[in-house]
């Protein structure tokens, strides 16, 4: 059995099946994905439906990204902020024009069981974005962290690959887990279309919502896989806005 992390899918349905596809996923594979499953391209809800579906064919963990916030705020509550609107929002709203009352509760349900984390049995921690407490996440006062926190990549990429994990300046955060995976921020940013490793963190959003592709990882092999760039699926569209 492998276990594969995935990256922001950002309502780019074709860049997800055509990942699986080409990394020959199976019933027997564990997917854990990292959030932002919307906002982007055009297939927001119909992610969310083939995510459903997924799961119940494979075991899954879904974790929640900050546009999975705005998204599930609309769909119990009917509110649309700004802010979303401008980052993707107005699409994943089209998108959901033909589902139904009961199929739109079924993906508010989906929403809300997402964890905003996950750690396996090998004290390896899954969350969208990042933490900021320096005793770790059950530790973390600030819950918004998780989805929108970019000081633990800020801080990996910056330092020096000559200090070991037993170090006194080793930083705390990084110490709780053997490993440790987010998406949240592109490696665009880094000149990057691959996921990267800095430190014992894993940044698997190669940039879909943007220029990039939808990437996945082996955490085990550290095999990648990845889809064409989302342009290039979707040659009509611009995706995400900012």
């Amino acid at each position: 059995m492998r276990t594969l992390a995935i990256g922001d899918i950002h309502g780019g349905l074709r860049g997800l099946t055509q990942l699986l596809e080409r990394a020959k996923v199976n019933k027997d594979d564990k997917l854990i994905f990292l959030g932002d499953y919307v906002d982007g391209w055009s297939e927001s809800a119909q992610v969310i439906q083939y995510l459903i579906e997924l799961s119940e064919k494979n075991e899954c963990v879904f974790i929640k990204g900050n546009h999975d916030i705005w998204c599930e705020k609309w769909l119990q509550h009917g509110t649309a902020p700004p802010v979303w609107l401008y980052h993707g929002g107005k699409g994943t709203i089209e998108s959901y024009k033909d589902f139904s009352k009961g199929d739109k509760q079924k993906h508010l349900e989906f929403f809300q069981t997402m964890p905003m984390y996950y750690i396996d049995n090998q004290n390896r921690l899954y969350v969208h974005a990042g933490f900021t407490s320096m005793h770790g996440v059950k530790e973390e006062k600030f819950e918004q962290s998780f989805c929108t926190d970019r000081t633990l990549w800020e801080m990996v990429q910056t330092m020096d690959k000559r200090i070991k994990k037993d170090a006194d300046n080793y930083p705390n955060r990084l110490k709780h887990y053997s490993e440790i995976y987010i998406g949240h921020t592109p490696t665009l940013r880094s000149h990057s279309y691959e996921p990267m490793n800095k430190a014992n963190v894993w940044n698997v959003d190669t940039g879909a919502a943007f220029t990039g592709m939808l990437s996945a990882i082996d955490i085990d092999t550290k095999e990648i896989f990845q889809s064409d760039t989302l342009p290039k699926l979707y040659p009509d569209e611009d995706g995400r806005n900012g």
